[in-house]
């Protein structure tokens, strides 16, 4: 049977918490799923994790079963990597597997001033203005790459990868898929991730919001995650994607009239800032044809 993560993530131990000396092997993100294989006595169930080796015990209350009858197949399974070691800041190898780095904090979620904080920890250290792993080159931008990585570190899930056709074919009839990048999975751009929020994003705890004065206000009072996302009107050119972040002491959303104009957001792309508001302005809103984006849509994650 399988099960999903049902928290906002979840520790795959060596051996149940219960006993001494057990540790952590990885933590999995919320919805990802898990292969009962041993259902025991206590709340401690022996898993595998799907299209990989690994294997461990998870608190059961903490995953919930999936129905395999009612199974859409863009939800088969959700292909992800295991954080790398070759995967890191000062590197542009392996940029489809998160940063395995310790040094790199997650968002603390004991409280809101924990996750305020650690936030601008995360910004500080990924510091997408100057890390070579985000810089733009002659073949790409890396706006993506940039967003997965701060959601990744913020414990909530968007898309990097998508399985391949075949690789569906494969798992439709019930059998496991090695992860092989560019041979069963591909790279999720940010054109496909704007289609994604709207037919999956709200299975993975993601909620619509209206406007970004809406969306500056959830995420600083809930120390919360937003996006924006933008589609181009040219599919095979780049879309956009930002997140948005909590206003701070000195880097602040751009208002008028008390509104939020312009919010406060952290990206990487032609450009990269850690912090900027005013300085894009509305750049989701241009509407040039051949520069310009058809459509943008705002979403928040607790």
């Amino acid at each position: 049977m399988k099960y999903r993560v049902a928290t906002p993530s979840l520790n795959l131990r060596d051996f149940p918490a219960t006993q001494d000396n057990s540790k952590i092997l990885i933590q999995i993100p919320f919805r990802h799923t898990v292969k009962l294989i041993e259902k025991t006595a206590s709340d401690w169930w022996k898993v595998k994790l799907l299209n990989t080796e690994k294997e461990g015990f998870v608190f059961s209350k903490d995953i919930e079963l999936v129905d395999e009858t009612n199974q859409k197949s863009m939800d088969i399974e959700v292909p992800n990597f295991e954080p790398g070691a070759v995967a890191s800041l000062d590197s542009k190898e392996e940029t489809y597997k998160p940063i395995g780095d310790p040094s790199i904090p997650f968002r603390d979620l004991t409280s809101l001033e924990s996750k305020l904080r650690s936030i601008r920890k995360i910004i500080t250290v990924l510091n997408v203005s100057k890390s070579f792993r985000y810089q733009k080159d002659a073949s790409d931008t890396y706006c993506n790459i940039y967003t997965f990585d701060y959601c990744f570190f913020a414990k909530v899930y968007i898309p990097r990868l998508r399985w391949t056709d075949k690789a569906i074919e494969q798992l439709e009839k019930g059998n496991e898929v090695s992860l092989v990048f560019d041979e069963t999975v591909r790279p999720f751009y940010s054109n496909y991730i704007y289609d994604w929020f709207l037919q999956s994003g709200s299975e993975f705890g993601w909620e619509r919001i209206d406007d970004v004065d809406e969306l500056q206000k959830k995420v600083n009072a809930n120390g919360g995650v937003g996006i924006i996302c933008a589609k181009r009107f040219i599919l095979n050119k780049s879309g956009h994607i930002v997140v948005v972040v909590p206003e701070t002491d000195t880097d602040k959303a751009f208002r008028k009239d008390g509104k939020v104009i312009y919010p406060l957001q952290s990206q990487a792309g032609a450009d990269n800032y850690n912090y900027f508001s005013e300085i894009r302005k509305d750049w989701w809103d241009n509407k040039d044809p051949e520069k310009g984006y058809a459509a943008a849509i705002f979403y928040y994650h607790e």
